[in-house]
């Protein structure tokens, strides 16, 4: 997503107040419901589906109780009065994690219209049981201080479960400090530094460098908005300068090359610290070789390709109709060339990127209208909370790029490896959270905003026809989206905090730092002139 490029055009949350949500379906006060208002038995057994894992699939029978995976197996010992779920001829598949999310953000001059309750719900009814959100402090303001403001408005709204992301939006000792006090006590081990939205956000090279550092110090992963903010805020003045004033110019005022030397130079930087690196939203064909080609020569670097550059491009933001346009804005851009979805959805089926999130920041068509004269004032965001696991279903397996494994781990379990909470999620096994959903690959639904449970008026995927539906979804132990309909309520998702020094990220990187460490060479002592001007 796009903050714009001036910092008067920026306004970040400002109050942690709660919208209190009128509701008559509460999990807290009384048992869930059952399809036909009964009250819900205790444990469910899902029989005869075929359970999906990352690595294997077999047909199996899966016992849930207490919001826990109890047994996986055949011929299970199972005490009465469970619900029993037929899943015969569909796939039991771990619940989505969705790792980038922007929910309720507050920014230039309006807020995102979905918020922690319609986002977490919207999220639920296509198959995704936990979301990764930002905290984004204003500059100069304190890490701590906007982690509590963050959570003080997502936990007595969220409809699953979900944790944060902290961004770095400036440097000083203060800021590293708070870096590890975050990690220690809050249960975060990922950081963000953006690389674009110059005087606003981004940290310049040598910033980029001590907060890779203090990321590697603390056992967190680091993770770049990759793109020039030097060349962008130049470019943008050019466009306006040439009368480009519509939707087009924010994708020619940021081309490709644009993102794909800030990654290279973040990749680089982090194997000069030694620091595993995340690139969230890679967007490009350019930026997707330049991790692929890292990956190849060593370095850990993750990608993050999004649903919107999976399922769609930016040939949109020429349309004639200046809504449609704009609707499809958000940052980096989506590209023009119409087969990038399909070059990123390569990749990612050959493990040259790694995971998905959606940068979910929804605006009005209205709301976008505030930049009805100036591109650089479009508010900037897209869908996708609802529709990513479609989406790859659609454009990965149901074409032919990856099996069904590949999509577990892509939309799962690898984020969950990532940020060091597997096999809690991200997996069907024993002792695993009971978050599940009831896959039926041969289902067909289409995509439309008139059908859709975000709050935004329009969706990008609009019209598309997805093979690959979720009809089923259990969160915590409960169904809570059956037969197209949500059994939700505010506040019944729980914050998953996380360790650091992930073994799946940080492996490699403690072996390198105890046999790569550069040694000096043993010389006997110069003995000759030493001549100066």
């Amino acid at each position: 997503m796009n903050f714009g490029v001036s910092e008067h055009s920026l306004h970040t949350r400002q109050s942690c107040t709660s919208v209190q949500f009128a509701h008559t379906l509460t999990f807290e006060s009384k048992k869930s419901l059952g399809r036909k208002g009964m009250a819900e038995p205790s444990g469910i057994l899902i029989k005869g589906g075929k359970v999906v894992n990352e690595d294997c699939s077999v047909i199996s029978d899966v016992y849930i109780e207490n919001g826990k995976i109890v047994e996986v197996g055949l011929n299970l010992q199972i005490p009465g009065g469970v619900r029993v779920i037929d899943a015969t001829g569909k796939l039991v598949i771990p619940g989505g994690i969705d790792t980038h999310t922007h929910m309720e953000l507050e920014f230039m001059g309006t807020k995102a219209v979905d918020d922690f309750y319609i986002g977490t719900k919207a999220a639920l009814a296509g198959g995704t049981t936990m979301i990764m959100d930002f905290v984004i402090p204003q500059r100069g303001k304190s890490l701590l201080e906007a982690y509590d403001c963050w959570r003080q408005t997502a936990d007595p709204k969220v409809c699953c479960d979900y944790s944060l992301h902290v961004a770095v939006t400036w440097w000083s000792d203060q800021v590293k400090k708070e870096m590890q006090t975050v990690t220690k006590e809050k249960g975060v081990n990922s950081f963000k530094m953006f690389m674009a939205y110059k005087d606003v956000f981004m940290l310049d090279d040598s910033e980029l460098y001590a907060a890779f550092s203090q990321c590697k110090e603390i056992g967190a992963i680091a993770q770049v908005h990759a793109e020039n903010g030097d060349l962008i805020a130049e470019g943008a003045k050019k466009m306006l300068s040439l009368g480009i004033t519509g939707p087009e110019g924010h994708e020619l005022c940021r081309p490709e090359e644009v993102e794909a030397e800030a990654t290279q130079r973040a990749i680089t930087i982090a194997h000069a610290v030694n620091c595993p690196l995340y690139v969230v939203h890679v967007m490009s064909k350019s930026a997707a070789k330049v991790v692929s080609n890292a990956r190849r020569e060593g370095r850990v670097v993750f990608g993050e390709p999004i649903a919107a550059g999976l399922g769609t491009d930016g040939t949109h933001c020429w349309h004639k109709d200046w809504g449609h346009a704009a609707g499809f804005v958000m940052g980096p851009p989506l590209r023009p060339d119409p087969s990038t979805p399909g070059y990123l959805m390569d990749l990612l089926a050959n493990d040259d990127l790694t995971v998905t999130g959606t940068d979910n920041c929804t605006f009005s068509v209205c709301q976008k209208a505030l930049g009805k004269d100036d591109f650089t004032k479009i508010p900037n965001g897209v869908n996708g909370v609802e529709d990513r696991m479609s989406v790859i279903w659609e454009k990965g397996v149901h074409s032919g790029k990856m099996d069904e494994n590949r999509f577990v781990a892509v939309t799962s379990s690898n984020a969950a490896k990532i940020f060091n909470f597997y096999p809690q999620k991200g997996r069907i096994a024993k002792n695993s959270d009971a978050d599940v959903v009831i896959w039926d690959p041969k289902m067909k639904r289409k995509i439309s905003a008139k059908t859709h449970h975000q709050a935004v008026d329009y969706n990008i995927f609009e019209g598309m026809e997805c093979h690959g539906v979720a009809v089923l979804t259990i969160s915590r132990g409960r169904v809570v989206y059956e037969d197209g309909q949500l059994q939700v309520s505010p506040g019944t998702g729980r914050f998953i905090p996380r360790k650091p020094f992930s073994e799946f990220v940080y492996k490699r990187i403690k072996q390198r730092d105890q046999v790569g460490t550069p040694t000096a060479v043993i010389r006997e002592p110069y003995k000759g002139e030493v001549i100066s001007l």
